[in-house]
């Protein structure tokens, strides 16, 4: 039995409308809306991440506190935003203690 959250035609696994199809945009647009809603209720737990179309592609931004949260933040982006065109500028934030003394004028 499929969980009853799955959209009627398959969910995001499936290749959705061909492109240039009349229904495409609002299939990325329900593909983002689902990635925003995995990365908040997964272990990634990420709401600094930011995703958003912008003349047919996904943009996603973003901080996250550590290269490994980079990583699986990343790897879910392609998982569900297959077969998109997707650019990523999410950084790592910077929590390593100064290796100098500041000198404050």
């Amino acid at each position: 039995m499929k969980p009853f959250a799955e959209p009627a035609g398959g969910g995001a696994d499936s290749a959705g409308p061909p492109a240039g199809d009349a229904g495409d945009a609002g299939n990325i647009e329900y593909r983002v809306a689902h990635l925003h809603d995995r990365l908040a209720a997964e272990e990634l737990a990420e709401l600094g991440v930011r995703a958003e179309v912008r003349a047919g592609s996904v943009v996603v931004t973003g901080t996250v506190p550590s290269v490994q949260c980079r990583e699986a933040l990343l790897r879910t982006v392609h998982e569900e935003l297959a077969g998109l065109a997707v650019h990523t500028d999410v950084v790592v934030a910077g929590t390593a203690s100064p290796d100098h003394v500041e000198d404050l004028p």
